[in-house]
């Protein structure tokens, strides 16, 4: 009898140290083997035991970052997800909270929701030549069905005096048929945040009534008074061209790979720059 129960006690002292044995150390935070238990289930040779482990450093490294930075999911979101999760496994938030792993479940969310924030951080200000997603989506729809025009404009939405706006916008309109620079009373006059560059737009889709008469004008022909969300403006259209009406689709997966791409490459630097220790021999 005493003999089992050693046997018994060893095999379950073996058990607690190996799910806590540590695997790797990344900038000082150790990494047990606990961590990537679940998936060394499926692991059937070093090398993919060792690309767990890898895998594993890496959500370390972001996590370590995203700390750094402040981007941690708020307690509420870390609620709001779990009650999502409720709901689509038909079970009310109780019952969920009842369950023995639900520590696990929402370090896993939390950590997902981190590296979510991360990496939205991170590519936020990720610019694709508007020139270059055309050319890469030229093959993806290559009928050209959708209409767009660049306009400048010039956007005031409150002043200072009596004169009022749409009075003040038709004076400017007609300085500019007399030969005045319209850019640089965009400059000088507009409200709107284009007015650095002279008021220009980025490509608008040809579509609403104010963009249809917009289109209407000849180059260099300035518009009427209209109203925007902005407040009132005068424009002329800059330029006009004909893209595929699924432009738009393809430009949000070219972005999301151009993002994907540079965020692997900015994970990779990020690691190389990480003190990391891996012990090789603990993965038999």
């Amino acid at each position: 009898m005493k003999r089992v129960f050693a046997l018994t006690f060893f095999l379950f002292c073996n058990y607690v140290n190996a799910e806590n044995t540590i695997i790797a150390i990344v900038n000082g935070d150790l990494v047990s083997l606990k961590s990537i238990e679940n998936e060394l289930f499926q692991a059937n040779s070093k090398k993919e035991k060792i690309d767990l482990v890898n895998s594993r450093i890496n959500i370390v490294i972001q996590l370590q970052k995203a700390a750094e930075l402040n981007l941690l999911p708020t307690k509420k979101v870390l609620e709001d997800n779990l009650l999502k999760i409720s709901k689509n496994n038909e079970q009310n938030f109780n019952t969920l909270s009842k369950y023995i792993h639900l520590d696990e479940i929402k370090n896993e969310i939390s950590e997902k929701l981190t590296i979510l924030n991360l990496q939205r951080f991170i590519t936020k200000n990720l610019m694709v030549p508007e020139e270059q997603i055309i050319n890469l989506c030229a093959n993806d729809n290559p009928i050209q069905d959708q209409k767009q025009i660049k306009v400048a404009q010039i956007i005031i939405s409150e002043m200072d005096d009596n004169l009022s706006i749409r009075a003040f916008l038709n004076n400017l309109a007609s300085h500019i048929k007399k030969g005045a620079s319209f850019k640089a009373f965009a400059k000088l006059h507009s409200q709107h945040p284009s007015y650095h560059n002279g008021g220009v737009t980025e490509w608008l889709d040809v579509k609403g009534p104010i963009l249809e008469k917009l289109d209407l004008l000849d180059k260099k022909e300035i518009s009427g008074v209209y109203v925007t969300d902005f407040g009132f403006a005068i424009a002329i259209k800059v330029d006009e061209r004909f893209v595929s009406s699924k432009l738009k689709e393809c430009k949000q997966r070219v972005i999301y790979n151009y993002a994907d791409i540079y965020y692997s490459d900015w994970l990779k630097n990020l690691r190389e720059k990480a003190n990391i220790k891996i012990y090789y021999e603990k993965l038999l």
